[in-house]
């Protein structure tokens, strides 16, 4: 939900990560925050696909874009969340990188970032921990004389005065103006940190989608589509190599969003393509998931800016994330049979929001805000109210699904019953009764409750005259 209210998955994984090297947080329990930040990242396509709910065969084809995202997203935490919980696979894959990585188990790692991001620091506020550590022992019976060089003055007082006196260091909290205690100081320094990363990260994507935002959809546009030729030997022999377009569109997509740091960029740029036309979800779906392995690349940079004690700890959060992404391609791409699965969901979910345009709004608002709700009201309930939770989700969810592809395939190995769904209420197998008691008197105020038999007869006209062939709309695009 972090990830929605802030619309980006660098800054809520960088806050956790910040997190854990504040030890606010341990590595197991970031793990599954960064596999939600994964999921609230593509509400971001979805929103943008809504700007084509007029049509309704475009918005058909950009929700089933801005879907597949999510679709790839949940199907990757469906699978990789219970296997985490029940194995610690990405918890242990990670640490094994960093204890294979040399310098970061030793006794006194590198700094790597700090030596840039000290000097700017220090003008805020600066901790000298020996000093905390001797406040800490210090007895406010223990006169001061003799504890340190430069103690004159304070003789008759405490050594904890002193002590305190002396950490007021030329920093903005080290003044004797500012009367303010240290948890005080910590809340504001924590609150403006926050602040200030929320703020820069934003700059940056604005700034970048403004200066990059037709060109990025020229760039994607042509290497999207782009087809890998195959390899001619002889007259005969044909080495065919047009299934290395999908992971060039990948590389692509991984590095557009390294350098605009953010995956909604890409995935908000190709959505529109997609609605009007231009390009394919099939096309999309591998451009998309090089943007997952791209937006990691800001997870990174947030753990290596920790303290020296605390980078292999908030390096391995960051390796998880990307273990995370790489694990769930494998899955749900490489592994090709399974390949479908997420684009013939989006397209489900594209045909249904064609049919009822509320449903784009009634699926943002279950998947991104009542069902993570749902979810974290029960695991403040307890485990065991969440395992179960879970576990009767698991179970409905599988069997439907079985259920569904034997009525597809092999309808007569079912009993008879289970053919069909006609035994269900109808409001639990049809989202017939939602528009036509609640929705389509709605639709007399909100164009988005709409549904599409209500629009078609007045767009068909303007369609007809007024829509472009897809090969128009994609010399459009070439020129923006």
């Amino acid at each position: 939900m972090v990830t929605v209210l802030v619309q980006s998955s660098s800054t809520s994984t960088s806050i956790f990560i910040t997190m854990v090297a504040a030890s606010l947080l341990t590595v197991k329990q970031a793990i599954p925050l960064v596999m939600g930040a994964n999921v609230g990242t593509s509400v971001t396509s979805t929103i943008v696909a809504l700007g084509q709910s007029g049509n309704p065969d475009e918005f058909r084809r950009a929700f089933a874009a801005a879907t597949v995202h999510d679709m790839f997203n949940f199907m990757s935490v469906l699978v990789l969340l219970p296997l985490e919980a029940i194995t610690g696979y990405l918890f242990a894959l990670s640490k094994a990188l960093i204890d294979a990585s040399p310098g970061l188990t030793g006794e006194k790692p590198p700094d790597i970032l700090k030596a840039l991001t000290k000097p700017f620091t220090s003008q805020i506020i600066k901790v000298d921990k020996k000093l905390i550590n001797k406040l800490a022992e210090a007895s406010d019976k223990l006169d001061c004389e003799g504890v340190a060089e430069g103690a004159a003055g304070y003789e008759g007082q405490s050594c904890y005065a002193y002590l305190q006196k002396k950490s007021m260091l030329k920093h903005l909290f080290g003044n004797e103006d500012v009367e303010a205690s240290d948890t005080l100081v910590g809340i504001l320094v924590l609150l403006a940190a926050l602040a200030i990363l929320c703020v820069s990260l934003f700059v940056i994507v604005y700034l970048l989608k403004s200066i990059l935002k037709g060109n990025v959809a020229v760039w994607l546009h042509k290497s999207v589509n782009g087809q890998v030729p195959d390899i001619k030997i002889g007259e005969s022999i044909r080495i065919p190599m047009g299934w290395l377009s999908g992971y060039l569109a990948m590389l692509v997509g991984m590095g557009i969003t390294i350098c605009v740091q953010s995956s909604s960029i890409t995935t908000s740029a190709l959505t529109p393509l997609v609605g009007i036309g231009v390009l394919k979800v099939e096309r999309m779906y591998p451009t998309v998931l090089g943007a997952n392995i791209g937006t990691c690349i800001t997870g990174v940079l947030a753990a290596l800016s920790a303290d020296a004690s605390k980078l292999a700890l908030t390096l391995q959060v960051a390796y998880a994330h990307l273990f995370f992404n790489l694990t769930g391609i494998f899955i749900w791409y490489s592994i090709w049979p399974l390949r479908q699965v997420p684009i013939r969901l989006a397209k489900a979910l594209g045909d249904t929001t064609a049919k009822y345009r509320w449903f784009a709004l009634a699926y943002l608002a279950v998947c991104f805000f009542i069902v993570p709700a749902i979810f974290m009201g029960f695991s403040l309930a307890g485990d065991a109210p969440l395992l179960v939770l879970i576990t009767l989700c698991l179970i409905t969810a599988v069997f439907v699904g079985f259920v569904n592809v034997m009525q597809a395939r092999f309808p007569e190995r079912l009993p008879h019953k289970l053919r069909t769904w006609a035994w269900l209420p109808e409001p639990l197998r049809s989202l017939r009764p939602y528009d036509e008691h609640i929705f389509a008197p709605m639709g007399r105020f909100c164009i988005c409750c709409k549904t599409a038999k209500s629009t078609s007869v007045e767009l068909k006209n303007v369609k007809a005259e007024l829509a472009p062939s897809n090969l128009e709309l994609a010399i459009a695009a070439e020129r923006m």
